[in-house]
Formats: C-alpha cells, structure tokens, sequence
C-alpha cells in the first residue's frame, strides 16, 4: 500500500475512533447523570405540589419554590407539564453534550449534575479536545489539495495571474461556506425549530462554528420534538463538517498570505503545504543537465529568503 492510501486508511481510523469515543462518553453520562436528573424531577415535582396544596402562600415559601425552580431550571430539569417528557441525558443528548464538549462549542444548556459527572467531564475533554483537534486537522489537510490546491491550479492554467487565481478562489470558496453552511442550514432550523427566525438560524449557525457557543440557542430542546434522537445527530454531524471548513478558511487564507508575503512581512510561520503529485517525484531526476547545486559561501547562507523562494500557490500547474 503506498503512502497515500496508508493516510487515508489512518485518517478513516481516527474518525472510527473519535466516533466510538463520542458513544463512550455517552454512555458513561448517561449512566452517571441521569439517575441525578430523574430525582431532580422527582423532587421538583414534589416541591410543586407542596407548593400547590398550600392554603396561604407567604413570601418566605415563595421564594423557596423560585429558588429550586429556577435552580432545577438551570440544569435542564423544568416544572411544566409539557417539559418533563424528555430527558436530557438520554443516549442522543448524552451524546450531543460530549460533541460540544470535545468540539469546545459548549452551549452550557446541558451540564453535570453530579461531582462525578463533573470530574468525569474534566478527564473526558483532557483527552478528547486535542484529539478531536488533531482529527479536524488530519481532515483538513486531506481536503486541501481537491477544494484548494487543485482549483488555483486550473484558474491558472486559464491564464489567472498566481495572486489573482488565489483571491477569485477564496471569494468562491467563502461563497460556497456561507451558502452551504450558514444560509442553508439557518433555513432548515428556522423551518425545524417553531421559535426561531432566520436571523436567529444564521445566530446559532455563527455562534457553534465559531465555537463560540452561548447557548442561547440550542437545537432539539422543545419539548415533545419529532425525531429529537435523529435531529441532535444531525447537527452533529452538521458541527463537525462546518468547524472542517472553518478551519479549510483559515488554512486558506495562511496560504494566500504566504503568497503576498504577508507572513513574511509579519515574521510568522509559513502555512507548509505541498502539492500530493509532489510527493511521488523522485528525489534526484534522472536528467543530462542535473548538476549538484553550488555550495552557498556563509554570506549568501545568511541571508533571508525572498516571500517567493518557497512553494506556494504559484508553482501550481507550472512546469
């Protein structure tokens, strides 16, 4: 097996493995947290109906039933009829919550209730940050040649100027994000989502693939929702593919300011990317007029490289 299918072969393992990290996790919030949600709901209820069969309400046991309600409240567990159906450490949620964990979007609506939960929820994200970050990484890597490379390489096979083919690719490829991961999606959720318009779509849309994450907005939260299990997995799915991208904008733009000389102009480290045809060059080629390089005298060793002097997107398609 050649190199190319040994990576793609390692970066279709890390994602196997960062999906049965995601069911572990889930399973073990799961079994840990919602036992402490449902006697949360218990109590609740209870204190709702102490409430309810009082014959004089006074400020002091007021405030105690606010003060519970609103301290449930927080943690997800509601009083009202309607409310208490679902649960949010079910197998999908438990899931759904350890997404946001390792993807650190963290919209905070769903949070341990339990000091086990919450030291669970430390040594969980310890190791899942940096590997779902390693993984996003290796994805994007993967893509950067068919979505980057390639596509500046035909517009400058069709006579586009190397700096120009590289503005008129980032324009298409901020086009194509925002169509496909903000408007599309800020449709489909105000659609989904009966209190949202689509100026709160495009909210949450900005806030989770930033990963920002306020939580004002969290998707599968109404009470009796359709397909909540398939719904919460979808916007998985959804998260991970759009911080994909984001991070594909990022690296984009490192390498468009490699070729205006922009890192170098700013003393910052190059973005290092090659061309996978490259890799498959011999080292030394078998030509008549291949000579050994002269040897750089200390002066000329000293010397800075010109922005140019390293590959960038303009030795794409030449030769």
């Amino acid at each position: 097996m050649d190199s190319v299918g040994r990576s793609w072969l390692l970066l279709t393992g890390f994602v196997l493995f960062y999906i049965i990290y995601l069911i572990f996790g889930a399973l073990v919030f799961s079994s840990i947290e919602r036992p402490v949600e449902d006697k949360m709901r218990e109590e609740v209820e209870a204190l709702k109906h102490e409430f309810l069969n009082q014959s004089c309400v006074n400020a002091a046991s007021l405030e105690r039933f606010l003060l519970e309600v609103l301290t449930a409240n927080k943690y997800g567990v509601s009083v009202l009829k309607n409310s208490s159906a679902a649960s949010n450490w079910d197998m999908a949620s438990s899931m759904f919550f350890a997404n946001t964990l390792v993807t650190t979007v963290g919209y905070g609506h769903t949070t341990p209730l339990s000091d086990t939960g919450k030291a669970f929820s430390i040594l969980y994200a310890l190791i899942g940050v940096p590997f779902t970050m390693l993984v996003l990484t290796a994805c994007v890597q993967r893509i950067t040649h068919p979505l980057v490379l390639v596509p500046v390489g035909l517009l400058q096979r069709c006579g586009v100027q190397p700096r120009l083919a590289t503005i008129v690719h980032f324009v298409l490829l901020l086009v194509l994000v925002v169509l496909c991961f903000f408007l599309m999606p800020a449709a489909i959720f105000s659609s989904i989502e009966p209190s949202w318009s689509f100026l709160d779509g495009i909210y949450f849309c900005f806030i989770s693939l930033c990963t920002i994450g306020l939580g004002d907005f969290v998707p599968g939260t109404q009470p009796r929702q359709k397909y909540r299990s398939l719904y919460q997995l979808s916007v998985m799915v959804y998260l991970f593919v759009g911080l994909m991208m984001m991070f594909l904008l990022l690296r984009t733009i490192h390498i468009m300011a490699d070729l205006h000389g922009l890192t170098t102009f700013l003393q910052l480290p190059r973005c290092e990317h090659s061309d996978r045809d490259e890799d498959r060059n011999p080292i030394v080629e078998d030509r008549p007029e291949a000579q050994t390089p002269p040897l750089l005298t200390e002066k000329e060793a000293s010397k800075p490289l010109k922005p140019g002097s390293q590959p960038s997107y303009n030795t794409i398609g030449t030769g």
